[in-house]
């Protein structure tokens, strides 16, 4: 266990706090700490037709598009079992009647507090009243079948984390019964 002895906020925005924190170790020396607080995020494995839904999207960081299934952050405080209908539904204009919980995961416990939570959707439509996407996000949905898919992340053309687990998870269920 560490036990934090001071912090100081380098920078507040509006999805990540970054802070510089010195602990204190076990062994009684003491480390610092750069962490990243993340209200965290809710993904979504949809599949239809025997094939995975997934969005296209560039990701500014890294300078290149991404295949990824429908994801986004949660607000402060909001639920992550109510956001994934929401996010399922601004990503790809398809509304879920049920999201079954598969896991939850720390993609970066190094230095994050980001939560990813992946459901499944089960029972889910097009619609045409559906929630818009954020006002700053530009997404093409593309079907996948779940074996190419599962032959796109060893050939480099899916390499989004949770992605990638979301993927093996429905590549496994389909093989390995």
């Amino acid at each position: 266990m560490e036990k934090q002895i001071d912090s100081t906020t380098i920078y507040d925005g509006a999805i990540i706090k970054v802070t510089k924190e010195h602990v204190l170790l076990q062994d009684g020396n003491t480390a610092v700490r750069e962490c990243v607080y993340h209200h965290g995020g809710v993904c979504i494995l949809a599949i239809e037709d025997d094939e995975i839904i997934l969005v296209k999207q560039f990701r500014y960081p890294n300078r290149c598009d991404t295949l990824e299934i429908p994801a986004g952050k949660l607000e402060l405080g909001e639920d992550p079992d109510k956001a994934c209908y929401r996010e399922f539904e601004e990503e790809t204009n398809r509304r879920a009647k049920n999201m079954r919980p598969i896991l939850k995961m720390l993609p970066t416990p190094g230095y994050s507090s980001e939560i990813l939570r992946i459901y499944e959707a089960e029972d889910f439509k097009e619609v045409e009243d559906s929630l818009q996407c954020d006002a700053d996000e530009f997404l093409n949905i593309i079907k996948m079948p779940i074996d190419e898919a599962y032959k796109a992340i060893f050939d480099g053309r899916i390499i989004d984390g949770k992605t990638v687990i979301a993927v093996m998870y429905a590549y496994n269920r389909k093989h390995c019964k």
